[in-house]
């Protein structure tokens, strides 16, 4: 299996930072932080992580308490970059109301305080990187979404305008804010392919729903690149959606994961299964349909290494 944090950017890549870079990370711990620490560092930036522990003796970590509200805002001046990846995962559980003010609160709140932190820095960053989410579109069936379309309806849309409006205060500030709508991310070490890996293995996988529902993915060495690229180009901001520009349906997606581990694929889950089993999270995580493209990032320059489903599948498996 190959190992994401070894992952190299493309010789050719436009807009990438020739100079090392003083870039701080919310969530480095994460499954996508974890691989973005060691990405960033690799290229020869100095890497600091946000914690909400005491930091470790000597390790380029900062504390915050977004819980309470406090951050160390002295330690924050004089970074070139702040990439803000917090938020709980929001297909643990089904969500229950308390459930769902966590998962808001953990991406609002935090996007706010560190937004605000930022914009009374004397020495602020360039660019905030903040993550937000597809789950912007709501359901739109076979809709095609472009980082023009309005946002749909459902609790994650929600969640997700007011996360990518709490970043507010940074750009108000002046700062440049890129609101990072990323996707179903295909990795082995975490998200929705990690979950599914072990269904297939044992032989039991299928489509979900109709199977008609379409899937905007991206594999995890694109999204590491396309953060990077977001850091380096001073022409992007806003919503830029971190997606493959080649989006399938739910049952294209389950027929080559079937392929590639040569799995059968006929065990479908009804939609009715889902939404007794998972509820409102099933309803907007495995039926809802949304068919984005990466127009702005694409328009910016950047190339995509893993552009089809089944390369890129391939490739984070390391077949």
């Amino acid at each position: 299996m190959s190992n994401p944090m070894d992952t190299q950017p493309a010789p050719n890549e436009p807009s990438r930072s020739n100079r090392s870079l003083r870039v701080l990370i919310s969530g480095g711990s994460g499954f996508i932080g974890t691989r973005l620490r060691g990405y960033l560092s690799t290229a020869g930036h100095e890497v600091f992580q946000l914690v909400r522990r005491e930091p470790e003796p000597g390790a380029r970590q900062i504390r915050w308490d977004p819980a309470a509200g406090r951050i160390d805002a002295t330690a924050l001046e004089g970074f070139d970059a702040m990439v803000h990846l917090s938020g709980e995962n929001i297909a643990q559980s089904r969500w229950t109301s308390a459930v769902k003010q966590r998962l808001r609160d953990s991406r609002v709140e935090t996007t706010r305080l560190l937004a605000e932190a930022a914009a009374k820095l004397s020495r602020p960053p360039r660019v905030l990187v903040c993550a937000s989410a597809i789950g912007y579109y709501g359901d739109r069936g076979e809709a095609v979404l472009t980082e023009n379309d309005p946002p749909g309806e459902g609790f994650l849309a929600g969640v997700c305008r007011e996360w990518e409006a709490a970043a507010e205060p940074a750009r108000a500030a002046g700062i440049r804010v890129v609101n990072l709508r990323i996707g179903v991310v295909l990795s082995p070490a975490g998200g929705a392919m990690a979950k599914m890996l072990p269904i297939f293995n044992m032989g039991m996988g299928g489509t979900i729903g109709s199977g008609n529902q379409w899937v905007s993915w991206i594999a995890l060495s694109d999204l590491l690149r396309a953060i990077d690229f977001a850091i380096a180009n001073d022409g992007l901001s806003g919503p830029v959606n971190a997606v493959s520009p080649k989006p399938v349906t739910n049952r294209q997606l389950i027929k080559v994961i079937g392929k590639i581990l040569n799995r059968p694929t006929i065990v479908p889950m009804p939609a009715l299964a889902v939404r007794l089993s998972l509820g409102e999270m099933g309803k907007e995580t495995l039926l809802a349909s949304a068919r984005v493209l990466p127009d702005k990032l694409q328009s910016a320059g950047f190339q995509f290494e893993y552009p089809d489903l089944e390369q890129a599948i391939r490739h984070e498996l390391a077949t």
